[in-house]
């Protein structure tokens, strides 16, 4: 089951994951179990097809807090509708949390598991990212990943800070604060000052004259 203080920030993000998730399935009119898989497929995602790639058992198969903890964002989403979806950046704000999170669960389980530093970035963002990926499929809109925010990079850079504040000696808990909050504050930046990568517009075009063709 692991240390409460230790799968506390992994429990904070996946219910912050599950709102996000929710929240998004709100608008498609599925009913309360739907949802539900929704939350969770969103908030467990990333961590599974991250387990499966380092060649673990998946977490949430060893561990039932995290459907605890999906059902609890689903009441919390029931009692406080009203509420939450009075704001209109609830999802971003939520899913943003999450992000920062669950990226930092990734990269410390996999530097645990022995991997060096830039496999455990990259599991990082798998962490982070891929379970809004899975949510986004199932609603049927276009991933977050596959668009021109900033979202997965952010996660990206929030691994190399991680590692960046070890080699300068610094505590593990200050690290993955530190390392938390700059995924957050760089996808908080990148969406209030439209920062994004640059779009392949050239391709663009080229797909479609061979359309016109």
């Amino acid at each position: 089951m692991g240390n409460l203080l230790t799968i506390l920030p992994d429990l904070v993000g996946t219910f912050a994951f599950a709102i996000s998730g929710i929240k998004l399935a709100s608008g498609k009119q599925v009913d309360w179990l739907g949802a539900y898989i929704i939350g969770l497929a969103t908030a467990i995602g990333g961590g599974t097809i991250r387990d499966l790639l380092l060649g673990v058992t998946p977490f949430w198969m060893l561990d039932s807090r995290y459907f605890i903890t999906t059902g609890a964002a689903l009441l919390a989403t029931l009692v406080f509708k009203e509420k939450l979806f009075r704001w209109s950046n609830t999802l971003f704000l939520f899913d943003t949390i999450g992000l920062g999170l669950v990226t930092i669960v990734g990269i410390t389980k996999s530097l645990d598991a022995g991997f060096p530093f830039w496999v455990c970035i990259v599991m990082g963002a798998i962490t982070g990212s891929i379970g809004g990926v899975i949510r986004d499929i199932l609603l049927n809109e276009v991933p977050l990943l596959l668009q021109k925010d900033i979202y997965a990079l952010a996660c990206i850079i929030g691994g190399v800070v991680y590692f960046v504040c070890l080699y300068f000696g610094l505590s593990t808990g200050l690290t993955e604060i530190i390392a938390a909050s700059v995924v957050i504050l760089v996808r908080v930046l990148a969406v209030q000052f439209h920062i994004h990568l640059p779009i392949l517009r050239a391709l663009q075009s080229n797909v479609k004259e061979n359309i016109k063709k």
